[in-house]
């Protein structure tokens, strides 16, 4: 498929979004939204698909709101600013509930909405150089559409400090408040990330999603007898389901489960033995 802004692969499993306005630090507009919206319902439909990685193309991650999209939104009525905004909340709900792993690729500044799309991945990964920023209140708006990603993310005490202030923050700073799972230097965020995937596609297809699925169900919610009953009642659906009992299968036969194909199970060893090594070629799945 052929897009305007962006740019998408599948790779050894792994399906990735490179956000491709370089020039605009990849900011996104109206049709970048659209494009994104677009590609993530494709890779989740994909079965080539195992995982999904958003990445950009240049010196930025992503700048927030594109200058010109924002000039022309000033114009728009109540109505029109409203649809606008629920394209980009929709945008980042479909990122945000894939079925499949995702992972952000930060390697440079992450600033307002592309805040929220690191936010809205599962994981996130994050070069030593990048910087961080929730730049909206400078601008007399609200990160209205990515709070519920981002607070999550950091957690509402951390994001009062930032939501409010607007201050740019480091990588360093991002990995200690929880925005980062992991922490790299420049150079090693590919390597980084595909051992985060060698370990990813050792699991299987079906559990990643019921434990997506899960997450969302108990994150939060109080320990009642219900959400007692439901985990119970999940774990039980698990075990008697066919990538269950063919994962028990081959975990006590000491063979390889069926989802997992000898030469992805390979690639996935080769990837982690080299990141413990702290060598190894980036060009893996990335």
């Amino acid at each position: 498929m052929t897009f305007e802004t962006i740019e998408t692969a599948v790779r050894n499993g792994v399906g990735i979004v490179w956000l491709n306005r370089p020039e605009m630090r990849n900011a996104f507009n109206e049709t970048m939204i659209a494009e994104l919206t677009r590609a993530f319902g494709e890779m989740e439909i994909d079965p080539r698909v195992r995982a999904v990685v958003l990445a950009a193309h240049g010196k930025a991650f992503c700048a927030g709101a594109d200058l010109n999209w924002m000039k022309k939104m000033s114009g728009y009525a109540d109505k029109e600013n409203y649809a606008d905004a629920m394209a980009l909340a929709n945008m980042l709900r479909t990122l945000h509930t894939l079925r499949k792993p995702t992972i952000a690729r930060v390697q440079g500044p992450a600033y307002a909405g592309g805040m929220g799309l690191l936010s809205a991945c599962d994981i996130a990964v994050a070069a030593i150089g990048a910087e961080f920023c929730l730049s909206e209140v400078k601008l007399g708006l609200v990160p209205a559409t990515i709070s519920p990603y981002v607070i999550a993310a950091m957690g509402e005490r951390m994001a009062r400090r930032y939501f409010l202030s607007a201050e740019v923050f480091t990588a360093a700073e991002a990995y200690r408040i929880g925005l980062v799972q992991e922490l790299v230097i420049d150079e090693e965020i590919d390597l980084a990330i595909n051992g985060i995937l060698g370990r990813i596609l050792l699991g299987a297809p079906g559990a990643h999603a019921a434990t997506k699925d899960l997450i969302k169900a108990v994150a939060g919610v109080p320990l009642t007898p219900a959400l007692i009953a439901d985990t119970a009642q999940r774990i039980a659906t698990a075990r008697s389901s066919a990538e269950g009992r063919e994962g028990v299968r081959a975990f006590l036969e000491k063979d390889r489960p069926g989802w997992l194909p000898k030469t992805k199970a390979s690639a996935a060893r080769k990837a982690r033995q080299r990141l413990q090594k702290g060598h190894g070629d980036a060009e893996e799945y990335l």
